[in-house]
């Protein structure tokens, strides 16, 4: 497990909530939603060394207020049905988050959201199919803090929904994890990217029919991407700044 600093990693889930409550199949696996289920994982992996709050798409601000994005230092988010229900304005507050060093984790259907879309630059889509299929994990990083304690070449889910290449993405700047699927395609599963300072982790696994966040190795990379996306301090800023003086003098 990486190490931590001294005070609790800000842990804040964003899940659209949608699926849970109109889609009796979700209902029987996620009850109380796909993100009250990362938050009991990732809690029960990192204990005292994160505090974690929950945030949905029909609170206000869909739960990522100014306070909340404050206090926040790295966001887990899951969506897919409700992407364009998301207000452009909070997607610029969330952008500016990570380009400013909040750390930013990537869930599943997550890639066709407008932040992600807004920070890769690209549209960001795949081939699909949901067949239940057996998915391979290849891990492509031996040694990377993400996967620490993934013991084996691979992780192997037994039913999985499908995402193949292309995978519409800039190209990663460390890529972790291929997936083989059992009806013959691959794609990269785990990538990360840095924007401004932030640190970003995209993670394919999670489709809402499959109890795949229940899955210890699963969780037990997403703990280990909390504490490696961990807010970063620095000096960024977005805006451009005019310097009139020099440093040196100047002939």
């Amino acid at each position: 497990m990486p190490t931590a600093n001294a005070s609790p990693c800000r842990v804040t889930i964003w899940n659209e909530f949608i699926h849970e409550r109109s889609n009796a199949d979700v209902k029987k696996i996620y009850r109380d939603g796909i993100h009250v289920a990362l938050q009991s994982s990732i809690e029960s992996q990192l204990g005292n060394l994160v505090e974690v709050h929950c945030a949905t798409l029909d609170e206000p601000e869909h739960g990522l207020t100014d306070e909340v994005l404050a206090t926040t230092d790295v966001m887990l988010w899951w969506g897919h049905a409700g992407h364009d229900q998301v207000s452009d304005e909070v997607v610029a507050k969330v952008h500016q988050k990570v380009l400013g060093g909040m750390g930013l984790i990537v869930l599943h259907s997550g890639h066709g959201s407008k932040v992600f879309q807004r920070l890769m630059g690209t549209g960001c889509m795949l081939r699909w199919r949901e067949a239940g299929e057996v998915e391979r994990l290849w891990i492509t990083a031996p040694g990377h803090p993400i996967l620490s304690g993934i013991e084996g070449d691979y992780v192997e889910l037994p039913e999985t929904e499908m995402y193949g290449e292309h995978f519409d993405i800039p190209e990663p700047d460390e890529l972790l994890l291929i997936s083989w699927f059992e009806g013959g395609e691959v794609f990269r599963s785990g990538c990360t990217f840095r924007r401004g300072q932030g640190k970003i982790f995209y993670f394919r696994p999670g489709h809402e029919t499959y109890p795949i966040y229940y899955d210890p190795r699963v969780g037990r990379i997403l703990a280990n991407a909390v504490l490696w996306a961990r807010r970063q301090d620095g000096s960024y800023t977005h805006d451009a700044r005019h310097i009139p003086e020099p440093l040196n003098p100047i002939r």
